[in-house]
């Protein structure tokens, strides 16, 4: 296409691209031909970029920083790609005793957020008034788009991100971003966070939709050795007292709701996940075991709140 495209008009060559529609006399651009060769595709097809929120510490905090990434689709892609590697992921290496090589792990695996946010933009309806929205938490990164997967899509496999679909909403676009190497667009996307994740020795990612698939959610949490200094972040305490051992998600969050200024018991914990009473007072009776929470006042009327 590049030889053919230094001697053909330029006309010609965005027939030849299917990008063009119509008469000869009269071409007009095709959708996707605004949203990969125009700079202002929003104008066309409003809301259509990535909004980045960083949360220096919970969503309840003041401290959190914005970010809009606009343009042709696979230029927002490459450039809120660039910032979050840049910004937000972090390796670490562990010695091993008695082996020559080290262990090297991130606190999010790049491929995966890459993949997340690909699937997103591919994926998403342009129709639908709302960006593709990318939250960075201390603890996890979220990645929201709209809508849902097609109902073809069982909704249990939706959890278990056993995405499988023959069905493409944007095929046009999942062949552009093949060219340019953002995606296989063959419904793998999923499969390779899985693997992603796991490879780098992170918890299992997260999809989530509801019964009408008005939405997809995908989460990242971060990696167990990094969950010290999420915690430090959250409930502002130094990084090298009993919280450099590692919390699990239900006690992360139990912590983000008292960092909040909100009161919370186990039964909270046992709403929220699905997960028996007695796991959730494990959970707290291990966070007053390390000095991280105490209880303040009579049993039944009393409080949890983070130790100072």
């Amino acid at each position: 296409m590049y030889e053919q495209s230094v001697k053909l008009p330029f006309a010609q060559i965005c027939e030849k691209m299917r990008i063009v529609d119509g008469p000869t006399e009269y071409p007009k651009p095709r959708n996707v031909g605004l949203m990969f060769f125009n700079e202002r595709p929003h104008d066309f097809f409003p809301y259509s970029r990535i909004e980045l929120v960083h949360f220096k510490t919970s969503p309840a905090g003041d401290e959190m920083a914005e970010k809009i990434f606009e343009g042709p689709v696979h230029q927002q892609l490459r450039n809120a790609l660039n910032y979050i590697q840049a910004t937000f992921v972090t390796e670490r290496i562990r010695k091993v005793p008695q082996q020559a090589e080290a262990i090297r792990f991130f606190n999010y695996p790049y491929e995966a957020i890459e993949e997340a946010l690909v699937n997103a933009m591919y994926h998403r309806s342009y129709e639908i008034r709302e960006p593709v929205e990318v939250r960075i938490h201390p603890d996890r990164i979220e990645i929201l788009s709209f809508p849902g997967p097609d109902r073809s899509v069982r909704k249990e496999d939706i959890a278990t991100g056993n995405i499988v679909s023959r069905r493409y909403r944007n095929r046009r676009i999942g062949e552009f971003l093949k060219e340019l190497g953002l995606t296989e667009g063959k419904a793998t996307g999923i499969p390779k966070i899985k693997k992603a994740m796991q490879s780098n020795g992170s918890p299992e990612p997260i999809f989530e939709t509801d019964d009408d698939r008005t939405y997809f959610l995908a989460v990242l949490p971060v990696h167990a050795d990094f969950m010290a200094v999420a915690l430090a972040e959250i409930v502002n305490v130094p990084v090298n007292v009993p919280v450099n051992v590692p919390v699990n998600e239900r006690q992360l969050w139990f912590l983000e709701q008292l960092a909040a200024g909100k009161q919370v018991r186990a039964a909270d914990i046992v709403a929220h996940y699905k997960v028996t009473e007695k796991s959730a007072k494990r959970d707290i009776a291990d966070l007053k075991a390390r000095g991280i929470v105490e209880f303040v006042g009579a049993p039944k009327k009393g409080f949890y709140r983070i130790k100072g």
